[in-house]
């Protein structure tokens, strides 16, 4: 009896057709409400340890890295197949109009939710004479 199906490799092939590699990916949404910006992003299997928030000059970075540990029990393991990713994944946004001291953010079930509030953005038109 194989514990590996007999199509096994085959769909491996066809699977990967087409496809780019999304192993850095963290899927979000970004929206408004109620004068906030608020970014959701999904970040499965990392810890929140694992996370980092940066903001400088209106751009937020969100980076999170996974160490693969290798203990004495996994020493002799010989994988078929290794999907998980391990290593850093970041994701930079940029605003113009946030107060960057009263981000918030918060992380439950693998996926982080940021509120970022707006500040009140000044209008300033010049007009430049043309000589």
């Amino acid at each position: 009896m194989s514990l590996i199906p007999r199509n096994f490799y085959l769909d491996d092939i066809f699977d990967d057709l087409g496809r780019a590699p999304r192993m850095n990916e963290m899927k979000c949404d970004v929206y408004e409400k109620d004068g906030n910006y608020n970014i959701e992003l999904d970040i499965p299997g990392y810890n929140k340890e694992d996370i980092t928030l940066e903001c400088e000059d209106g751009i937020l970075s969100i980076t999170a890295e996974k160490k693969n540990e290798v203990n004495e029990e996994d020493s002799d393991k010989k994988y078929i197949r290794r999907e998980r990713v391990y290593g850093k994944v970041t994701r930079t946004f940029s605003f113009a109009d946030i107060d960057e001291e009263a981000i918030k953010a918060e992380f439950n079930n693998g996926i982080l939710k940021i509120t970022i509030p707006k500040t009140k953005r000044i209008e300033s038109k010049k007009v430049i004479e043309i000589n």
